[in-house]
């Protein structure tokens, strides 16, 4: 914390203090009334920043997250943050993707590629991928199997990244499989 925060909120403390300490005066005949309802306030107010913030991780499980397969069609319901997300599973292990049709290739992350049997540490970084933080290398990769909804597809292109990323992208070379990739009513449709 700088000084000038600090500042802050040592001037908000004693703005804060001054105020409470004159109400208490004021309520000096119903002390107990009054401290009674500033627990409740403060409790309030505690639970309602715990809410904040823990919304992300409530919606995220209240909310559906994966695909269901509708008429031949896998929907996708649109993420609280506007992004869609696919759990695929890469030879035979659950992967969280991120669907990205800006980006032109499926990329994991250096972690997820470890999880499917992948060893970041000895591929070769022979490719650069220009990203929204600069430059970065990346790993040509050969996936043995993705399956979603029981499609399964072998010998799948991806690339392994060697920066940092918040999450493996389902880029183009795998949504290029589908005939038809449309949005409507907040919800991804992928019909092969």
């Amino acid at each position: 914390m700088e000084t000038g925060d600090l500042m802050r909120v040592l001037y908000l403390s004693l703005l804060i203090a001054a105020i409470g300490g004159s109400f208490l005066l004021s309520q000096r005949n119903n002390i107990g009334k009054t401290l009674q309802q500033a627990a409740i306030w403060a409790l309030i107010f505690v639970g309602v920043v715990g809410a904040y913030g823990l919304w992300e991780d409530i919606s995220r499980d209240v909310s559906q997250q994966q695909s269901v397969m509708i008429d031949g069609a896998i929907e996708v319901p649109r993420s609280m943050d506007g992004h869609y997300y696919l759990t695929l599973e890469v030879n035979g292990t659950p992967v969280e993707f991120v669907v990205d049709t800006g980006a032109s290739q499926v990329v994991l992350t250096q972690e997820d590629a470890a999880r499917v049997g992948l060893s970041p540490e000895n591929l070769r970084y022979l490719g650069i991928a220009s990203t929204a933080n600069g430059e970065v290398r990346t790993a040509s990769v050969r996936l043995d199997t993705v399956a979603l909804e029981g499609i399964v597809d072998e010998n799948v292109p991806a690339v392994v990244n060697e920066g940092q990323m918040f999450g493996s992208l389902l880029g183009m070379t795998y949504l290029d499989q589908f005939s038809r990739i449309e949005i409507r009513n907040g919800r991804l449709v992928l019909t092969r």
